[in-house]
Parts: C-alpha cells; sequence; structure tokens
C-alpha cells in the first residue's frame, strides 16, 4: 500500500496534538496522503495548539461548530466527509485519527467498500474502534521517536508506556506460526506478522519496546529463529517456530 492515496482524516477534539509530526510520518509508511483534514470548533482555546502544527504539515483545519450541547458535530462531519471521499473513488485507504468509538461503524463501512483502514488513536480507545480497523496504532508508541532531549519524569512516562508481553500474545503468536507452519513447523515471519495483525490490529512490537517483530520474538525465548538466503535479494529471509521440547533441529 506504499503508492496508494490515503485520505487523513483527524477528530481534533478527540486526539492530542503532541507529536503530530511522528503521526504523519507513521501514516506516510502506508499510503501518501493526499487528503489531510482535521475537525473541530477551531473558535474553542483548547484547539490553538494545532495552529501552527496544521501549517508546517499542510493539514487542511474544518470548521465544525457545536450546534447542541451533549452532542458532537464533529464526529458527524467526519463520517459525511468520509462518505463524500468514498464516493469520489479517489484514494485507496483511509486513516481515522481518533480514540472515540463513534467511528467504529464508520471503519467498518469503509472496509466492507475494500478500503484499508488504519486507526490512530490513544491507548483508552475502545477495542470495538480497534478491532474494526486493519491496523491499530497507538499515538503513545509514536512518542519515542521524537527528536528531542528528555527530562527524568519524561523518560520514567515513556517507559511505565511500554507494556509487557502477557501468556495472551505469545499464544496469539503460537497460534499463527502453527496456522502457516510447514511440516517442520517453521513460517515465514513476514506471513506471520501479517496474520497476527488480521487477528489483532492493534498488535505492534513497539507496545513493547522493540523496533521490529523479530527481536520482540527472541526476546520471549520460546521461538526458534532461523535465517535463509534470499535468492531475490541480499536481505535475508526470516523464518519462526515454535519451540517443542525434545525435538531434534531440522
Amino acid at each position: 500500500m506504499e503508492n496508494s492515496n490515503m485520505a487523513v482524516l483527524i477528530d481534533g477534539d478527540n486526539i492530542p496534538s503532541a507529536h503530530v509530526k511522528e503521526m504523519m510520518e507513521e501514516i506516510a509508511k502506508y499510503g501518501n496522503p493526499t487528503i489531510k483534514r482535521i475537525y473541530g470548533d477551531w473558535t474553542k482555546p483548547h484547539l490553538s495548539k494545532w495552529k501552527n502544527l496544521l501549517l508546517e504539515n499542510a493539514i487542511t483545519p474544518i470548521q465544525q461548530y457545536g450546534y447542541t450541547t451533549g452532542k458532537n458535530a464533529t464526529d458527524s462531519a467526519m463520517i459525511i466527509d468520509a462518505m463524500d471521499i468514498l464516493y469520489t473513488g479517489k484514494v485507496d485507504g483511509f486513516c481515522i485519527v481518533s480514540s472515540d468509538s463513534d467511528f467504529t461503524r464508520l471503519a467498518t463501512r469503509l472496509r466492507e467498500a475494500g478500503k484499508q483502514v488504519i486507526g490512530i488513536g490513544e491507548k483508552k480507545t475502545p477495542n470495538p474502534f480497534i478491532v474494526a480497523c486493519d491496523k491499530f496504532i497507538y499515538v503513545e508508541i509514536l512518542k519515542g521517536h521524537a527528536e528531542k532531549k528528555v527530562n527524568k519524569s519524561e523518560a520514567e512516562e515513556q517507559r511505565t508506556a511500554v507494556d509487557k508481553i502477557t501468556q495472551q500474545d505469545i499464544r496469539l503468536i503460537k497460534a499463527s506460526i502453527s496456522d502457516l507452519s510447514d511440516d517442520d513447523g517453521w513460517a515465514f515471519l513476514g506471513d506471520v506478522g501479517g496474520l497476527i495483525q488480521k487477528k489483532q490490529p492493534n498488535f505492534d512490537s513497539r507496545n513493547y519496546g522493540f523496533l521490529k517483530l523479530t527481536p520482540l520474538i527472541d526476546s520471549i525465548g520460546e521461538f526458534e529463529i532461523e535465517q535463509r538466503e534470499n535468492p531475490k535479494s541480499k536481505n535475508k529471509l526470516i523464518y519462526v517456530r515454535n519451540k517443542v521440547k525434545n525435538r531434534r533441529r531440522s
């Protein structure tokens, strides 16, 4: 999807402005963000932090007044725009930036139309929205890529943001390897990562403090890793299998 066109729709009322640069760099990994819009009531003081960032990242602000107390007009405006963009056929995928579960049905509808949907939000994001996306990325893991010095309290905050690998996560990895393995138990790591993503859209090695899946799996100690020659490239092919006691290495 690297050469695909993406529509980036940001819920300004429900996402922090910090690290927007890192967020846009992350989105670029999945496609070319040809449409970049952020929605909110720009007369409200709490959105003032966004203003300079919008110019620096070429994001178009969409003014949306709150017509009724207790109703989120921003959500409605984003949903209407997303459907308008869908019907133009000008994009191959969408990135919905919000921690609000109100976008669950939108994400589902866009995927039904054959579009890739990337979600970005905070770790407080409800699970229904997360699983409605093809991939969901936590804003917190993008903070580690910020090119700035951090003081002691900020560094501690970043460390505590790293999740610990759980037995449920390990079972997910093991099951995915088994689903794809050959007769000797080996599975291509690239395929394993793709299957894990389909099963659990918010699975990301960076959540656990690792930039890539290989060192994460290696750190667990319950998997064998093997590098093989790639006839089409100088880069090695990585294969993994579940460790089994008393098994002879093939």
